[in-house]
């Protein structure tokens, strides 16, 4: 019982931090458990029954296995527990979600007792995770006149697992708690560098917010029993920035319902809000638990007599509230009427749009996922029977407008939805299943993803996903001891599920820690694609691309599938001519700032689909653009490019997936193989005249149109977190864009970061090309600051050893990354040196390496929040400013931001990106 007594010590070990013992995966451990629990006479059987009931975690987990198959003794007779009689092993099987368990259930099912059989079966009518082989077993025993098979199949058909649940409460009492000021980054609710602990629920808990934040929220929730807590953005959105599963899980944790009384820390039903309502990509990991999310609209616009918002002295308009939510506020959600009142039922706001049929589905069944699944079940049992299916759910909500045409994402969508009206063309406000084409999971949060195909009992990747790819990026800088744990045991999960991984579980090729995003950019071969990865930066420069969830991206490997709505659009076109001095980055920024200002201070990207005309633009480089946009608040983004500029990405990223294929990633279905097939199947279409790059309808409709003026752009622009501003809600967003100039040249810069999705091959060679300039004017390159540059890919730092970039870099370069001998341990103090990084995420991404506190840094990365690339000081503030690459190589070598004639005299003759508006732009 080694095993267990190792388990006895890592529980005496939490007990120091304040931990449950930790729910088990581990089979082999059950099996000692369940020796202890038949040993009558033992003296660790009281607790050992306990773990084995209450702390067994369910799905696929060898754990799972052998605790289904003792509770098939205990049904079955071969084994007796005075504590668990057979009824209660019933219970427990079918809280155990799916995998052994169904297998289980169907074993008792279709078995010879037919009272026991029967009981298995009125089980069996409750669960929804059923894969293929379980249904065909199901099938083949109708076909051989099984009666408990027949009935489970004609329950199926009726959808009685979803029918037969309470509805949603006609009313839901809550007490609101606001966790912060301004926009609220999930790294609020999830900090990035407390990933490693992500899928151990209760020890990842104690990261949200702050201690102090907890004990409010548990003084909440004991001064008022029988009302929920709503988690609020106060003047802001609530959980902008990254996809986090996990900050969902905290916030269901400490304010939402247990799943299950035999599953320790897995809540469900958060209710958050915002005065500006849910990120787009918070949003769905809201629908994937059954929670709730209010977009509240509690400070409003003022309006002048000439129809316009009023705006301050800074230009931004004058907010006056509604009504109060500050913490503590009593307050109900109508949920029959979609209306939120004050605790004396006065009407406050609409929020219809929480309470659509789809997302009433989601909260009633308890996920997202559960009704993906059910209505897979109730097709194929239906199918089975010769019968019609009942309408139980709501049915995909088709909208078309008569005579208006259809913008890009529309497009996208009728061609991969699923289950529609035949002939039927959907518009946006359309909600519909749709088949996904390309998957990414990333290496923070793959662990949840695991889970979660574990938890749904998935076994292997969806034949209908053309390819996916498990990424190594989050945890590329330090191979530390948690990296070691966890990301081989990643790798090999998914490796097995049939992903294309970072790292080779059998060894055959070194870690591949290019940043996810770039390699899915890559992967992507076709315009009409739909894309679902595991982060925000999920933003194809082809196709459109959605960032999820952990439980999305475990969905739509499973499935093939996804369920959302189809997004509005807003139009960006280009005018005028790109100064040569100035770098695309500052062409991102400026659309912000122009957008802003053309619709009187309105994000109108928010939530939204950006269909940006970017004509000639490769994909790499417009890969700069589409990133951003999630800073943008947007749903995603779309390109539209001409049919050269598109062959000519295809035939770039059909070479990165040749290399991939020759250093031994492809897998035994050749996966890679086929993309490369079908990318060349995409250009004989494009030359053919077939079927051209993908492009919008002349009558398609927008919800605003944007038009970037280049002629105005004149110099660098920055991306401010504005971090002294004195109203709070005003720091930390993506939205104060400011020119170099506002500075006067004097701001000191503490660190400059090059690196991050955001940058591709061009931002390395345009590194080399000032330093060599530098060196020929000055005879040696000095850092007043430290440069720390991490390339996205490997295979950019190939081109450039062979291009001679990357001779200059190492020459300037006080450390170089090696990957026969990777850093154990993150760097905590920096040298005015530049400092070659592995490919990966990097500072970028908060969890492993980070700036010195109180830094001020310049980045070319997209994340400027609070703590997670720089934290502060008692003293000082931290600040992550965000520039093109040239701005940041710059102010490092000087210790400041440049001005802006220094800045024009630094890139004359240097190669920055070129773009000009595409010919048939608006």
């Amino acid at each position: 019982m080694s095993l267990y007594l190792d388990y006895l010590a890592e529980i005496e070990s939490r007990k120091n931090q304040g931990l449950a013992p930790k729910p088990i995966d581990d089979g082999a451990l059950i099996a000692e458990i369940i020796t202890l629990i038949e040993d009558t006479g033992s003296e660790y059987r009281a607790d050992a029954l306990k773990f084995f009931i209450y702390n067994t975690l369910p799905g696929t987990t060898s754990a799972a296995g052998a605790k289904a198959a003792f509770l098939k003794k205990i049904i079955l007779g071969e084994a007796t527990v005075a504590e668990i009689t057979p009824a209660f092993a019933l219970e427990l099987l079918s809280h155990m979600k799916g995998g052994p368990s169904i297998s289980v259930l169907l074993d008792i099912a279709l078995g010879d007792d037919a009272a026991i059989a029967a009981e298995a079966g009125e089980v069996l009518k409750t669960q929804v995770f059923l894969y293929d082989a379980d249904m065909f077993r199901l099938r083949d025993a109708l076909l051989a006149g099984n009666a408990v098979a027949k009935g489970v199949l004609e329950s199926y058909a009726k959808a009685e697992f979803f029918t037969k649940l309470p509805d949603v409460e006609d009313e839901i009492e809550v007490v609101t708690f606001i966790a912060g000021e301004g926009d609220i980054s999930t790294d609020l609710l999830s900090p990035g560098n407390q990933a490693h602990s992500r899928s151990d629920r209760e020890l990842h808990g104690q990261c949200m917010i702050s201690p102090e934040g907890q004990q409010a929220i548990v003084a909440l929730k004991a001064a008022h029993p029988g009302k929920r807590v709503m988690m609020i953005a106060e003047k802001g959105t609530m959980g902008v920035g990254s996809s986090r599963m996990s900050g969902v899980n905290n916030v269901a944790l400490w304010t939402g319902k247990q799943s299950s009384p035999y599953v320790p820390f897995v809540n469900y039903a958060p209710v958050v809000a915002g005065t500006n309502g849910i990120s787009p990509i918070f949003a769905t990991t809201v629908d994937v638990t059954g929670g709730i999310g209010i977009n509240l609209k509690n400070w409003v616009k003022q309006i002048g007599e000439d129809g316009k918002p009023i705006l301050n002295n800074d230009g931004n308009p004058v907010l006056e509230e509604k009504f109060s939510v500050e913490t503590g506020t009593i307050l109900k959600i109508d949920v029959k009427n979609k209306k939120l009142t004050d605790e004396a039922g006065n009407e406050l706001v609409d929020v219809a749009a929480a309470f659509t049929p789809q997302k009433m589905e989601f909260m009633k069944a308890g996920s997202s996922y559960a009704i993906v699944f059910g209505k897979k079940l109730q097709t194929f049992a239906a199918e089975t029977l010769g019968v019609e299916a009942p309408t139980v759910f709501a049915p995909n909500k088709e909208l078309t407008v008569e005579g208006q045409g259809l913008t890009a994402v529309e497009k996208i969508f009728n061609r991969n939805a699923v289950g529609v009206t035949p002939g039927k063309v959907l518009h946006a406000g359309s909600d519909v299943r749709v088949k996904v084409n390309i998957v990414g999971s990333q290496d923070t949060t793959g662990l949840m993803t695991a889970q979660e195909l574990e938890a749904m009992a998935a076994t292997v990747i969806s034949p209908l996903v053309d390819g996916a790819y498990q990424s190594g990026c989050h945890t590329a800088s330090v191979w530390d001891k948690k990296a070691q744990v966890n990301i081989p045991k990643l790798m090999s999960f998914m490796n097995n599920f049939g992903l294309i991984t970072a790292r080779d579980p059998k060894g055959v090729y070194h870690a591949m820690t290019d940043v996810i995003h770039k390699v899915l950019n890559d992967i992507t071969v076709d315009d009409w694609a739909i894309i679902i990865g595991g982060d925000s930066h999920t933003r194809m420069s082809k196709g459109v691309a959605f960032g999820a969830d952990s439980g999305t991206v475990a969905l739509a490997l499973a499935t093939g599938e996804a369920t959302m709505p189809i997004p509005q659009s807003v139009k960006v076109t280009f005018k005028g001519k790109m100064q040569p001095h100035m770098d695309f980055r500052d062409v991102v920024h400026a659309t912000q700032q122009q957008m802003l200002a053309q619709c009187a201070g309105e994000n109108v990207f928010q939530g939204r689909i950006i269909e940006v005309h970017i004509g000639t633009l490769l994909a790499d480089q417009a890969f700069t653009f589409t990133d951003w946009t999630a800073e943008m608040k947007a749903k995603a983004s779309i390109c539209i490019s001409d049919d050269e500029t598109l062959i000519g990405s295809l035939e770039i990223a059909k070479s990165r997936i040749q290399i991939m294929i020759d250093k031994g990633m492809e897998n035994a279905t050749g996966t890679l193989a086929g993309l490369i097939a079908k990318a060349d199947a995409r250009i004989a279409e494009i030359r053919s005249g077939e079927k051209p790059a993908l492009s919008p309808d002349a009558s398609a409709k927008y919800f605003a149109e944007v038009v970037v003026d280049l002629d105005i752009i004149d110099e660098p622009m920055i991306a401010d977190p504005d971090v002294n501003n004195p109203d709070v809600s005003k720091r930390y967003t993506h939205d104060t864009i400011r020119p170099v100039s506002y500075y006067g040249g004097t701001k000191k810069v503490d660190l400059g970061f090059v690196g991050s999705c955001m940058v591709h091959k061009g931002d390395m060679k345009i590194i080399a090309q000032m330093l060599k300039n530098i060196e020929k004017t000055e005879g040696k390159v000095e850092f007043k600051a430290p440069l720390v540059v991490a390339p996205p890919t490997y295979n950019i730092v190939d081109e450039l050893k062979a291009e001679g970039d990357w001779e200059i870099l190492q020459k300037y370069s006080g450390f170089e990354f090696d990957d026969i001998n990777p850093k154990t341990a993150n760097r905590t103090a920096y040298e005015n040196i530049l400092y070659l990084e592995r490919p990966g995420c990097n500072l970028c991404m908060g969890n492993q390496e980070k700036a010195s506190k109180g830094d001020t840094v310049l980045a070319t990365s997209t994340r400027l929040f609070q703590g997670r690339v720089v934290e502060d000081t008692a003293n000082k503030k931290g600040e992550s400013l965000l520039a093109s690459t040239p701005v940041v190589v710059l102010s490092t070598i000087l210790g400041r931001t440049p001005s802006a004639d220094e800045y024009k005299a630094a890139v004359e003759g240097i190669d920055l990106t070129k773009f000009a508006p595409a010919q048939t732009a608006a």
